[in-house]
């Protein structure tokens, strides 16, 4: 699902409930701030000695609470943690999305793909937006909280367009990201763009990749982007990613690859599926 898919609340600057931290970080190219949260693990305020690897969650709306959730249904990363206590300690940030610009700032390219009406232009920010996250998030997450900020205990997470620009991102700063989660890739809507950069670039042969895609993907407003089979565009997303990492000699063993029947474009299938993607990416913190 391409659309805004967010329901914005006004916090202020700085506040703190109970594990979540919320911070308000400036983006210069917008000269705005944006909402920035952080989940903290159990205890790390007594365990003064020790640092945590960090996962960084697009569309940060849909990350913590189904209240927030445009679709009534979150990742549920809060119960994710707590009912599978195998999963290592680990900080998790949720960086919102832009609402009306968020297909902009998930796009590195102009979409010039799809069947948008002449007056019409979109996309075209993710290189901004990914500056952004790696020149602002992440070096006010390294200085402010007792992180691993390693690449191999730095892991990103997004779904739709958000795992658009994870994908983007985990190539652009494979030397800051070791591990990525590619949550139902939206890769169709600028197929061309991203087939060119990636078989351009020197992929990182031990970074982490975690990609899932569903069988009933897209909705009526995919549909408008594209003409054709919807739900077989996201399959054939997720495959072509594959099959590009292990060209880019990212090893078999480094990707994980699921397509599950009859599950469709939403933070539900996400969130069930999300434990096996931290274990996936974590398996060697």
């Amino acid at each position: 699902m391409l659309k805004n898919r967010v329901r914005y609340e006004a916090i202020d600057d700085c506040e703190k409930s109970s594990e979540l931290v919320t911070h308000q970080l400036h983006m210069s190219y917008k000269n705005e701030k944006r909402r920035v949260r952080v989940l903290l693990p159990k205890n790390y305020d007594k365990d003064e000695t020790e640092n945590y690897p960090v996962v960084y969650m697009h569309d940060g709306q849909n990350v913590f609470y189904c209240s927030e959730s445009f679709s009534g249904y979150s990742w549920k990363v809060i119960q994710a943690i707590k009912l599978n206590p195998d999963l290592p300690k680990m900080i998790v940030v949720g960086i919102d999305n832009g609402e009306h610009d968020r297909m902009n700032e998930y796009t590195p390219w102009k979409i010039t793909e799809s069947p948008l009406p002449e007056d019409i232009e979109l996309g075209g920010r993710g290189v901004e937006f990914a500056e952004f996250v790696m020149n602002v998030v992440k070096p006010f997450i390294d200085k402010h909280y007792r992180t691993k900020s390693d690449k191999y205990h730095t892991a990103m997470i997004g779904s739709s367009l958000g795992g658009n620009i994870s994908a983007f991102m985990g190539i652009r700063y494979n030397d800051k990201i070791g591990g990525l989660g590619i949550f139902s890739l939206a890769n169709w809507i600028t197929s061309k763009a991203f087939d060119r950069y990636i078989a351009r670039e020197e992929l990182d042969p031990e970074q982490r990749v975690y990609i899932q895609v569903g069988t009933q993907e897209g909705d009526d407003t995919d549909r408008q982007l594209m003409n054709g089979n919807m739900k077989q565009a996201y399959i054939d997303c997720s495959l072509k990613y594959y099959k590009q990492l292990i060209k880019g000699s990212v090893p078999i063993d480094n990707i994980h690859l699921n397509i599950f029947a009859d599950e469709e474009h939403d933070e539900k299938a996400w969130a069930k599926h999300l434990p096996e993607c931290l274990r996936f990416l974590s398996e060697k913190w």
